[in-house]
């Protein structure tokens, strides 16, 4: 096998078993094991019985660690570096020292291995394959709602926290109030809860329930104009095959993402 100077290595988001074999290969062959929290990491390598030194490089000190790691390297030693879940680098520490190995010409290599994102996307219809990641949204509603304009045509795929979710929906809302979002809460876990409905629906889903947990989302995508347009004689077409109203609304607004109330107001 290659050897390299500095891994990324991807941990599980929520499940231990997720861990692939080459992680733990590598998290037991480095000589130090770069973490964002510690306490978070060492769990994991107890769980595995991994004896490997831990140093904590987070967003607080990345810096000042880079000269501590380029001594590591200079004594020929191997680093691996890993996030509390998932992949480095994906809203998580990282990237100071890796600019810093790649202009030095240090051997670098990422393991595949659990994000959060593709997890989600995994378990959702869409109707392209293309997204926009926007990382965790902005604090700000109005810098939210900028966001969710200058994508709507297409998936937007976000990261939130527990205590803000409700409120960054709502920002969703007042400028998109008919926009469809995808929620997905503890993935992995054995209470993985992934909800796909109206931005509305999904507010009051969560506000009549704990939240826990980070979240990972989607907007989904306005619905094209030509899909819109064309909405009256796919009705008429469900129409003639039997279907009711109530099931209409149903079946379209999941296909092209329109509002269910509207395309039921355009059957009867």
């Amino acid at each position: 096998m290659k050897e390299y100077d500095f891994y990324i290595v991807p941990t599980p988001i929520g499940n231990l078993g997720d861990i692939t074999l080459r992680a733990l290969e590598v998290l037991k062959s480095a000589d130090i094991i770069a973490c964002e929290d510690m306490r978070v990491t060492q769990k994991l390598l107890n769980h595995y019985d991994i004896k490997t030194k831990c140093i904590s490089y987070h967003k607080f000190n990345e810096k000042e660690r880079v000269n501590l790691f380029l001594s590591f390297l200079d004594e020929g030693k191997k680093i691996a570096l890993v996030s509390d879940a998932g992949t480095p680098l994906f809203c998580d520490p990282g990237s100071v020292i890796v600019d810093e190995l790649r202009k030095r010409n240090y051997r670098i290599t990422s393991l595949a291995g659990a994000n959060a994102c593709a997890v989600l996307l995994s378990q959702i219809s869409r109707e392209e394959e293309d997204f926009f990641f926007a990382g965790f949204l902005p604090r700000n509603a109005g810098k939210i709602q900028k966001l969710v304009k200058n994508y709507q045509t297409t998936d937007i795929v976000f990261y939130e926290s527990p205590n803000r979710l409700i409120a960054s929906l709502e920002a969703i809302k007042e400028c998109r109030p008919n926009a469809r979002v995808s929620t997905g809460r503890e993935l992995t876990k054995v209470f993985e809860e992934i909800i796909t409905d109206s931005v509305e629906n999904v507010i009051n889903f969560y506000n009549s329930n704990i939240l826990k947990g980070e979240i990972a989302g989607v907007i989904l995508r306005e619905p094209k104009s030509d899909d819109i347009n064309d909405l009256d004689d796919k009705i008429n077409i469900l129409n003639s095959k039997g279907f009711k109203a109530k099931e209409i609304s149903v079946i379209l607004s999941e296909l092209y993402g329109a509002n269910k109330n509207e395309i039921y107001k355009r059957c009867i």
